[in-house]
């Protein structure tokens, strides 16, 4: 990974040094700049120029046009891509998503008067390392502070997208959104519904998978965008819980807990497995009154898996992504009962596809509520001793072997197939001619011709 970054910074300074030699204006812009003057590493890099989109495709005659209309060119190279922009001001921005027009200047301090927040419209000499901060940037970064350049409803009214990208940057950084940007998104938050499903679920997705999930969320919440992007998650708010298995509190402290705890880095379904894991209480909830014992949620996982479908056809997840985020919903109870599960059962739970995301979305659960990890260890346990080849073992008989001694396809079987497979995870028996025998004095005289 470091030597990726090393060789996109190597890129980017090598278009710099190519667009200098030619007699255009060239600096390191935006993101990279914040990040290294953080001390991060930039996860990528972008360059700001006058040249026009025509000079520099010209000079990268590799470059590919994604958004040439605005200025943007992307420069691919050994596998990396460097974002090469025009300085630019935009004219107008009707639809709250691109500019109407936009015109191309040969001014780096106009540049940054459209970029969102003065943290991200610091420049940077490639060669020196000198910085061009023509909006107080270095001081909010300084002092920890999300401030939007120039006058925050009007950038905010530009890019709708920026509602939420402040919130992510200011949870990602630890940082104070300032007041009027604060009273800005809150005002604005509505119109959230103007950005397209893919742009707010990718922000959404990085907020979950930066390491500060918990503190993201939390500001989304208090911004007024949450019950905006996911109504689902703000009615967890209030939902309480039986305290004797969730001392911590209400579903949305318990969610927000486990949001704290997901690692940076960590993929996108695992991230979203978790913030859902429980969307299915709040419609389930039932009252100690109601039950006669204690608070339930019965059926909360068959719910949860619905609005979780919901959710993802929304937000355009693939169907990879959804596959993961619905199968971390519907199993993520089968843990309490692993210990009396019978062998052939435990064996096919941990052969669910993406396992680890499952023990450690269970582990978050435990974490963020009684703190009792007997499950998960048990489970973690069952996987060490027990040898892949006996959890994943080779089939003993085949559908062709069945047709063969006469059963007819149908249910019955994979009924047949089934029992075969259980009996040989149990270890009851071991060989093909074990499997043959079973079949012949279990399904004897059932479902012959």
């Amino acid at each position: 990974m470091h030597n990726r970054l090393v060789k996109a910074r190597e890129l980017a300074n090598s278009i710099c040094d190519e667009l200098i030699g030619n007699g255009f204006q060239a600096l390191l812009a935006g993101g990279c700049v914040r990040d290294l003057l953080l001390g991060r590493e930039p996860s990528d890099y972008d360059v700001a120029t006058d040249a026009t989109p025509d000079n520099i495709t010209k000079l990268f005659p590799e470059s590919i046009a994604v958004g040439a209309q605005f200025g943007v060119i992307l420069v691919p190279r050994e596998g990396m891509k460097i974002e090469v922009a025009t300085f630019r001001s935009d004219v107008s921005y009707t639809d709250g998503r691109r500019p109407d027009a936009v015109i191309f200047t040969k001014s780096p301090e106009e540049d940054v008067q459209r970029r969102d927040f003065t943290i991200n419209g610091l420049l940077m000499r490639h060669g020196s390392g000198e910085i061009l901060d023509f909006v107080a940037g270095r001081v909010d970064l300084k002092a920890g502070v999300i401030r939007a350049i120039g006058n925050a409803n009007e950038r905010i009214e530009e890019d709708k997208l920026r509602l939420l990208r402040g919130v992510r940057f200011a949870a990602r950084l630890g940082f104070e959104i300032e007041t009027e940007t604060f009273q800005s998104i809150q005002k604005h938050a509505a119109s959230i519904h103007q950005v397209s499903a893919e742009r707010v679920r990718d922000e959404l997705s990085k907020m979950l998978t930066e390491g500060a999930a918990g503190r993201a969320f939390r500001l989304l919440d208090q911004t007024g965008l949450l019950p905006m992007v996911l109504p689902e998650i703000a009615a967890m708010k209030a939902v309480e819980q039986p305290p004797q298995f969730h001392p911590e509190g209400d579903v949305w402290v318990h969610t927000s807990m486990m949001l704290d705890r997901i690692p940076a880095g960590s993929s996108a379904a695992f991230a979203w497995g978790v913030l859902l894991h429980d969307v299915g209480k709040p419609a389930t909830f039932r009252s100690a009154e109601e039950t006669g014992d204690r608070i339930r949620f019965d059926g909360h996982v068959e719910v949860g898996v619905r609005l979780g479908e919901e959710i993802c056809r929304r937000l355009k997840m693939s169907n990879d992504d959804m596959g993961r985020i619905l199968s971390l919903i519907a199993n993520h109870m089968r843990f309490k009962d692993a210990a009396q599960m019978r062998t052939s059962t435990l064996k096919k739970f941990v052969r669910l596809p993406h396992f680890e995301e499952h023990l450690g979305l269970h582990k978050l659960d435990c974490l963020a509520s009684h703190a009792n990890l007997e499950a998960y260890d048990f489970v973690r346990e069952f996987i060490a001793a027990t040898p892949p080849e006996q959890v994943r073992p080779q089939r003993l008989l085949s559908g062709d072997d069945l047709l063969y001694m006469g059963f007819h396809p149908g249910p019955r079987f994979k009924e047949v197939l089934q029992a075969v497979e259980d009996a040989q995870l149990e270890g009851v028996i071991l060989t093909r001619e074990d499997a043959l025998r079973l079949v012949e004095q279990t399904f004897q005289r059932d479902g012959r011709k």
